[in-house]
């Protein structure tokens, strides 16, 4: 059994080669630029690590994560064109470099290129695997346009956004670690384990980036201190608060996402910490996890073959940045 640090290296020198060719170079430089930047690759690492639940390491299960990875960026450079991001990771995203629709193209013969390599994989299981790549991708979709219909809303209940959360990253994830175990043979019963463990890690994963956004170390978060909070952003944290506020909190907390006040983060924070948001964050974060967690205990496969993906559980959900 290898650990996710393991197989991310293993997958990340293996997807380095070059998946596009060399002409037209302005529409397949600006892909080659963006997959230079790297990442945690951890979605495809999810599915070689389901995939190795119940085996080898099948070469199919590259393909499918290559797939994944490729799928992936494609969200983020259009992502970043619908957000207007000028950096991603720290570098100049696609269409600032470039220009919007050389990155609208780019992305397109990404995810084109996603489908070319799950074509490659065993004839017996392309169907299903296409089946939930399809459904994972239109989730994904629906959830980036909930997160941009909510964001000209002045409410959204904890429900809605919970929806959006697990179409936006939870069920790429879940799809992630179902498509290795349906490449490794998993019987139905440990698949649906696999899919709703997937979920629960997303949901507490993003308890703890809205969790760092406002508590976090911004040296180690990465990120500017209460970006969220000056956006005015909808998060766990202020969800919970804007249903929990009463009396003159309730008025300050209104007032200070309706005007422009230099303390708005400190002070919105400080709510947060007189309702005792965070530690109701830290109490829902852990709640999803050991979900997550149970599901994994729930499967019938040998306990050390789940180790490395509940050690990686633990470790997304405890990291702080």
């Amino acid at each position: 059994m290898h650990t996710f640090e393991e197989l991310s290296a293993l997958f990340s020198e293996t997807f380095g080669k070059t998946h596009f060719p060399r002409e037209p170079h302005t529409l397949y430089e600006p892909n080659n630029y963006f997959l230079s930047m790297g990442g945690k690759r951890l979605r495809p690492t999810l599915c070689l690590m389901a995939n190795e639940l119940f085996g080898e390491i099948s070469p199919d299960a590259w393909n499918v994560a290559t797939a994944i990875e490729l799928f992936h960026n494609f969200t983020l450079i259009h992502d970043d064109i619908m957000d207007k991001a000028p950096l991603r990771r720290g570098q100049q995203t696609v269409h600032t470099r470039y220009n919007g629709s050389t990155a609208i193209l780019a992305g397109d013969v990404m995810m084109i290129r996603a489908y070319e390599y799950i074509s490659g994989i065993d004839l017996s299981l392309v169907q299903r695997i296409l089946e939930l790549f399809n459904h994972t991708a239109v989730a994904v979709c629906e959830g980036q346009q909930l997160d941009m219909d909510y964001e000209q809303r002045d409410r959204v209940t904890m429900e809605e956004y919970l929806e959006m959360i697990t179409k936006k990253t939870s069920v790429l994830l879940a799809a992630s670690l179902q498509m290795g175990g349906i490449l490794g043979g998993g019987s139905y019963g440990n698949l649906d384990l696999l899919y709703q463990a997937g979920k629960k890690i997303g949901l507490a994963f993003q308890v703890q980036d809205d969790y760092l956004d406002a508590f976090g170390d911004p040296e180690k978060f990465g990120k500017q201190a209460g970006g969220d909070i000056l956006a005015n952003k909808k998060t766990f944290l202020l969800i919970k608060a804007l249903g929990d506020v009463r009396g003159a909190q309730k008025e300050a907390l209104d007032q200070l996402l309706a005007g422009n006040d230099p303390e708005k983060v400190s002070k919105v924070i400080s709510i947060y910490r007189d309702c005792k948001i965070d530690d109701w964050a830290i109490e829902l974060k852990h709640r999803f996890l050991n979900e997550a967690l149970q599901h994994f205990d729930d499967m019938a496969v040998v306990s050390k073959r789940k180790a490395p993906l509940k050690t990686l559980a633990q470790q997304l959900v405890k990291r702080e940045h």
